[in-house]
């Protein structure tokens, strides 16, 4: 792949937030994970966990953990995304939380990339109740919910919104 059509790939994904409730395929969310799987993870203590949500009652609930986000009961799939701390800790001590963190949120990316390689229709949510959510789904006191990634059927065509100049993000040498 050239470095042109890299970054028109990126350039294409954006975020959804109107499906079909289709579910994706098992051999999707297998390939979603083969390549989250691929990603740098500190010290490769992978310390990402996923939960991946197609009931329709569960979704509702997500949904309405994540502050009455309504479209998410419609998306059809959810990879629900966390941070487990143990993995990360066991060598890191307290600076593992961090690490931890930063694996679940770079597995995501990952999986919201390859869910846009197969011409899924992704939607990144980072606004939701993490004691409900943690609730809801049974995870452990040591594990964190980071993002849930809607994967699905869009009815709309994702649209990329207009970004800031990539000047104003840089710093050289110093703040």
């Amino acid at each position: 792949m050239e470095s042109s059509e890299f970054l028109g790939f990126l350039q294409s994904r954006g975020s959804v937030r109107s499906y079909t409730g289709e579910q994706i395929a098992r051999e999707e969310v297998e390939y979603i994970l083969r390549a989250a799987s691929t990603c740098p993870t500190a010290g490769n203590r992978e310390a990402w966990d996923v939960i991946i949500c197609r009931q329709e009652d569960l979704l509702e609930a997500i949904a309405d953990a994540a502050f009455s986000q309504d479209f998410i009961g419609g998306a059809g799939t959810a990879f629900v995304i966390c941070a487990n701390y143990v993995r990360s800790m066991s060598r890191y001590g307290e600076r593992g939380i961090l690490y931890a963190v930063q694996d679940a949120t770079i597995a995501g990316t990952y999986m919201m990339l390859a869910a846009h390689v197969l011409r899924r229709a992704t939607c990144w949510i980072g606004a939701f109740d993490e004691e409900e959510m943690k609730e809801i789904l049974g995870i452990p006191p040591h594990v964190r919910p980071v993002v849930i990634l809607l994967i699905g059927e869009g009815k709309e065509q994702a649209a990329s919104p207009e970004r800031m100049p990539i000047h104003e993000h840089m710093h050289e040498d110093y703040w």
